[in-house]
């Protein structure tokens, strides 16, 4: 399937979106709807329940904001889409996990948009950068994002700096999940995908919607909340046909069905 520059491709419950926008994989607002569009379906798929975001080519994963289509006149506050700016940042209720393939310059926008996922694999010539403090603009959902991912101290100076930080530093502060060879990032995030696919879909939906409420909660709060079932992905798992199966199969010393019901 093909969706203007967004190609998607389904893997059984896998699905692949590829950013494909020569040279640079730069996202305009035109690209940035249709891959809201593109993760919206996929959010309301059944069938569908793991994400992998990636870049074409072996140069670019993404460089965020298209400086040409600013430059002819398209607002860097325009209406992005059901998802925000690349679909996913502000994508409502997205409760299956999101892989994050880096397979190259992943700077500005770019680097937002993988901080919207919950993995990020990188290939080992893959660069990270927040470049917007050198034009005298904010990296506005990088500055919230990025210090909850990497020791405060390095996510200012990356944010006050607009340094480049390589794949293997990244790593080293968690910024990214593993580090590959650029020939075998694709192959290890489906592997990783196809063992998440074969996991418990509530569980994995429950654990994203706690962690997001959770941002905004007292610890205390937050666990009433699960224990009272005050969270709809709480109640729908503690009442699903899959907290019973996941009991039997324990039992059963046998490896589970998972139906998402």
């Amino acid at each position: 399937m093909t969706n203007d520059h967004v190609l998607t491709e389904r893997h059984g419950a896998v699905l692949q979106v590829t950013l494909d926008r020569p040279k640079a994989n730069a996202i305009d607002v035109t690209t940035s709807r249709s891959l809201g569009e593109v993760f919206a379906d996929f959010r309301d798929d059944p069938q569908m329940r793991i994400a992998i975001i990636t870049g074409a080519g072996e140069k670019f994963f993404c460089p965020g904001w298209d400086l040409k289509a600013a430059a002819e006149g398209e607002s860097v506050d325009s209406d992005y889409g059901v998802g925000g700016f690349g679909g996913l940042q502000e994508l409502p209720n997205l409760n299956k996990p999101v892989i994050a393939a880096v397979n190259g310059i992943c700077c500005g926008g770019g680097l937002e948009w993988a901080l919207s996922a919950d993995l990020i694999l990188a290939a080992e010539h893959a660069t990270f950068a927040l470049p917007e403090i050198n034009s005298g603009t904010i990296a506005d959902a990088a500055t919230l994002k990025l210090p909850k991912r990497i020791p405060w101290h390095i996510a200012m100076e990356l944010l006050f700096t607009g340094r480049w930080m390589d794949a293997a530093e990244a790593h080293r502060w968690g910024l990214v999940n593993e580090v590959l060879p650029a020939a075998d990032l694709l192959s290890r995030a489906h592997a990783l995908a196809a063992t998440l696919a074969e996991g418990p879909p509530l569980v994995f939906a429950a654990i994203k919607e706690v962690s997001r409420a959770a941002e905004n909660m007292q610890f205390q709060d937050a666990l009433d909340g699960i224990t009272g079932k005050r969270f709809a992905t709480i109640d729908k798992l503690y009442s699903s046909e899959d907290q019973l199966e996941g009991a039997r199969a324990f039992a059963e010393k046998r490896k589970p069905q998972w139906k998402g019901r």
